[in-house]
């Protein structure tokens, strides 16, 4: 079992030019598998709310939410560092985001948490950090500004764009955070954040310059199927085993083929004998 990853790690990890792989997850089963595969970081992310509840963005996950599917992701993941995401309206103010900050590392056994947003969010990161949690920001496509985005769409297309990712990045890491994400973006944009903070980087879809990789564990499973990112890499068809595997198992019962002897239960012969006998001697 490698060792669990430690917060000072992260920084170290960077200066030494090691990579490393971070998996989102948001149950116990993925996260089990997670660790058993030895990936390096776990993370729980609001898009559960679209792989696991179906909706059509993030905004609606609550803390109670996040709280409940972290702790079943440490649950199956006890020795992965884990980092949970703050749902949306959770940082609005300092006050608030310390308050939820503070109990989101209390109540679902996380190791830091990850917020969204750059300069505009340097006071807030502050605070949190100042609170004592490790927390962690995120630059390029950040999915609680979808509205404002019009759209899951890339970021830092022209210079000046990628010259205000660069600049929130540097804020990030000013304001007192141990990492930050960088989400869709040019490979060369990912290549200038990565290189304009000397903390912790994870990439998803933003090209290999960071220390991170990140991907979606049911997108790298393949059993998020509603739509796939550009970015998303599939490594197994896990929506097409399933329908596949309920289908067989609605032919077998349509059928009368399950459950056969090998999949029930039975009573000794004697006591079916008895039982039989007493039935009989129920009747008029």
């Amino acid at each position: 079992m490698p060792t669990k990853l430690t917060i000072p790690d992260l920084a170290a990890k960077k200066a030494a030019g090691e990579r490393l792989a971070l998996l989102a997850v948001g149950e116990v089963l993925t996260a089990r598998w997670a660790e058993r595969a030895g990936i390096d970081i776990v993370g729980v992310g609001d898009s559960i709310g679209m792989t696991l509840y179906g909706h059509e963005n993030t905004l609606s996950m609550s803390m109670d939410q996040m709280i409940n599917h972290t702790r079943a992701v440490r649950t199956g993941a006890p020795n992965t560092m884990c980092v949970v995401s703050m749902p949306y309206g959770s940082y609005a103010t300092r006050e608030m985001a310390v308050i939820n900050a503070l109990r989101l590392m209390k109540e679902s056994g996380c190791d830091a948490v990850k917020m969204q947003g750059g300069r505009e969010k340097f006071d807030i990161i502050k605070a949190i950090a100042d609170a004592g949690v490790p927390v962690m920001s995120q630059v390029g496509l950040v999915p609680h500004m979808v509205h404002k985005f019009g759209g899951f769409k890339m970021q830092g297309r022209t210079a000046e764009a990628a010259m205000e990712i660069v600049d929130n990045a540097r804020a990030i890491e000013e304001a007192g955070a141990v990492g930050i994400e960088v989400e869709a973006m040019p490979y060369e944009v990912g290549k200038a954040v990565d290189e304009s903070v000397s903390i912790f980087t994870a990439a998803i879809g933003a090209g290999s310059a960071c220390t991170a990789q990140i991907l979606n564990g049911y997108d790298v499973l393949g059993a998020f199927d509603t739509f796939k990112p550009k970015f998303a890499k599939r490594y197994a068809n896990m929506s097409e085993i399933a329908v596949k595997a309920f289908a067989e198992f609605r032919e077998d019962v349509v059928s009368g083929s399950f459950p056969d002897a090998d999949h029930s239960y039975q009573m000794k012969p004697e006591e079916a004998q008895r039982l039989a006998d007493m039935l009989r001697e129920e009747k008029p």
